[in-house]
């Protein structure tokens, strides 16, 4: 199985690339560019669908044969502001040009071509109180479940206070079995405040084949490829991540843990 820790590669340019092949799965893709003002990327998406997540920063973009002018607003993600972001239909490409230094989130899934470019925020997404206690968090949905956006794709935002917990009580996805449960296969960008902090997720089984408790750092990725995925921000640390899932069909349905099924 490959490491659940994706380090980035570098602190310049693409930085994550990760892949159905690279994960062992079969899903979802992640990237992650890191530009500074005045320097341009892009990519043919071929069979994906691409949500564009301005994560910091500003760029203009041109994508499925029109110019979206400048997207972005927020210049640090923990501001909490809604994100800018673009869909983006596979068959089609895309190019971004920074106008400021940037961080530009590549969420990716197979396309079906049954949904047209669009962009998508800030407007209409509201920042949302979830849990209660040290479990509260906020989420930004950018294209969840509810929102008729793209075919595959599945992708939040989600700010953990510094002590508190997230992805909890723990939680799995990893059955075809709808209504019941949903087969969705998921990636955490992780960023960390103050930035040399870290954060903790755990990767588990309930049978024990898999275990993995995982120390992340700002700018980490952790996969999910099956299983129960809690995080947890420790005193003095806030933490956000960014969630990318995709499976078979476009429906989230989770099982909890049973030894925490009391708490939902």
């Amino acid at each position: 199985m490959p490491d659940l820790l994706c380090k980035p590669f570098g602190t310049h340019g693409k930085v994550h690339q990760i892949t159905p092949q690279s994960a062992g799965w079969r899903y979802v893709g992640f990237s992650l560019y890191r530009l500074r003002a005045g320097e341009a990327v892009g990519e043919a998406l071929g069979g994906n669908e691409a949500i564009l997540v301005m994560v910091e920063g500003k760029a203009t973009f041109d994508a499925a044969g029109q110019s979206w002018g400048e997207l972005g607003e927020r210049m640090n993600v923990f501001e909490k502001t809604p994100p800018h972001c673009l869909y983006v239909p596979n068959g089609e490409s895309w190019e971004a040009t920074a106008t400021t230094d940037c961080v530009i989130a590549v969420c990716l899934a197979p396309g079906k071509g049954g949904h047209e470019a669009r962009r998508i925020g800030p407007d209409g997404i509201t920042l949302t109180q979830r849990g209660t206690g040290t479990n509260t968090r906020f989420i930004n949905n950018i294209a969840m479940e509810n929102e008729d956006y793209c075919d595959s794709l599945l992708v939040t935002e989600v700010f953990t206070p510094a002590g508190h917990w997230s992805s909890y009580p723990s939680h799995r996805h990893d059955e075809d079995d709808f209504p019941r449960i949903t087969y969705l296969e998921e990636t955490y960008y992780h960023r960390i405040n103050p930035a040399q902090g870290f954060g903790i997720q755990r990767v588990y089984t309930e049978d024990g084949t898999l275990d993995e408790t995982i120390a992340v750092s700002d700018g980490d990725v952790v996969l999910v490829p099956r299983g129960h995925h809690p995080c947890g921000a420790p005193y003095g640390f806030e933490m956000y991540y960014l969630n990318v899932m995709a499976g078979p069909r476009r429906n989230w349905r989770f099982v909890p843990d049973p030894a925490v099924e009391h708490l939902f």
